[in-house]
């Protein structure tokens, strides 16, 4: 059976818009895209290279996807750790515009998200990988779906964007699973769903 996994770069205010470009994601007037650029090195692209080796699909959100069909089928290397999997492999797109899509073994997502996530884990292989994604993964946090979190932060701060973590949602607690830091002081940590949020209260002074 095969999990659901989220991988996505983070600013430290928690912002994933606009990672890779000054104009990869210009929505709502974001005009400070790129800003993982100067914090790219060896560390992350082992990690990386590491999330894609375990993918056998791909779900994705329509920005997402438009940005990855326009790069990544120019990258014709077979053994390209990152372009071969996401040339090849399966890869289900969640969009209310897109009538089509062409970029190879492609599929539009019809249905219910919940319903359409449950048959892609009862599939066989080892996960089915969101790659930034915003929108989507803010409906799969919300909706306890993920199985586990890749979150790569990066030491910038950026005052505004569209952030990871959704208002509302089932309260939820994780366990970290990995860890490690990067030359450039990005902090790659993963965690899994380990169940509902616990609360409390510290003991009073006496």
């Amino acid at each position: 059976m095969a999990q659901l996994t989220l991988t996505t770069f983070l600013s430290l205010d928690g912002v994933m818009q606009a990672p890779g470009g000054p104009d990869e994601d210009r929505s709502d007037g974001f005009d400070r895209g790129g800003w993982v650029v100067p914090y790219a090195d060896d560390d992350m692209g082992r990690f990386m290279n590491e999330v894609f080796d375990r993918a056998d699909a791909f779900l994705l959100g329509r920005r997402t996807y438009e940005i990855f069909a326009s790069y990544w089928p120019k990258v014709t290397d077979p053994d390209d750790p990152i372009a071969g999997p996401l040339n090849n492999l399966p890869k289900h797109v969640v969009s209310r515009t897109l009538r089509t899509v062409e970029w190879n073994n492609s599929h539009l997502v019809e249905g219910d998200l919940g319903e359409v996530v449950a048959r892609l884990k009862e599939g066989p292989g080892r996960e089915v990988q969101v790659h930034g994604s915003a929108r989507l993964a803010q409906g799969l946090i919300a909706h306890g779906l993920v199985d586990a979190l890749n979150l790569l932060v990066f030491p910038v701060f950026l005052g505004k964007g569209r952030r990871l973590f959704p208002d509302g949602g089932v309260p939820t607690a994780y366990e970290l699973t990995g860890h490690r830091t990067t030359s450039t002081g990005a902090t790659i940590q993963t965690y899994r769903p380990t169940g509902p949020a616990e609360f409390g209260a510290f003991p009073a002074a006496e």
